[in-house]
């Protein structure tokens, strides 16, 4: 319909005349008020940048010694730091003859990994990097 046509509707109705869709061909326009428009609007923009935060990286570091509670008592401070939206980088370090036994440390990392199933998710399965054993862990949806 013509401009002027919705132009006369929308004052009839005593509302505004909203340019919804410039893009497309021909425009798209909706006749409401602009006010709570632009209030809808911001609201939405808001909450898209919320969901869009990307937490930062916290580190767990884990040993072959860490003992089971030790690794309960890491795996709840993980917890937390998932339920904040943030990614975890567990780190188990390996000194001297541990080095011979990375099949251990894999074990040890696999159990870490299984306390955290309900809270998060593994991004980087454990990979060797130079002395460190390191898996990335990122919150579940």
């Amino acid at each position: 319909m013509a401009r002027e046509k919705g132009l006369e509707m929308a004052r009839a109705k005593e509302l505004d005349l909203v340019e919804v869709a410039p893009n497309a061909a021909p425009p798209v326009c909706k006749i409401m008020d602009f006010g709570k428009f632009l209030y809808r609007q911001k609201k939405q923009e808001q909450k898209q940048k919320k969901s869009q935060k990307q937490g930062e990286v916290k580190g767990i570091r884990l040993s072959m010694r860490t003992d089971t509670h030790d690794l309960e008592v890491k795996a709840e401070k993980a917890k937390m730091f998932l339920k904040e939206r943030n990614l975890v980088k567990v780190a188990m370090i390996l000194r001297g003859r541990e080095l011979a036994h990375m099949d251990l440390a894999r074990n040890k990392m696999k159990v870490f990994s299984d306390m955290l199933l309900d809270t998060g998710k593994i991004e980087e399965m454990p990979k060797k990097q130079g002395h460190n054993l390191i898996m990335m862990i990122t919150p579940k949806q």
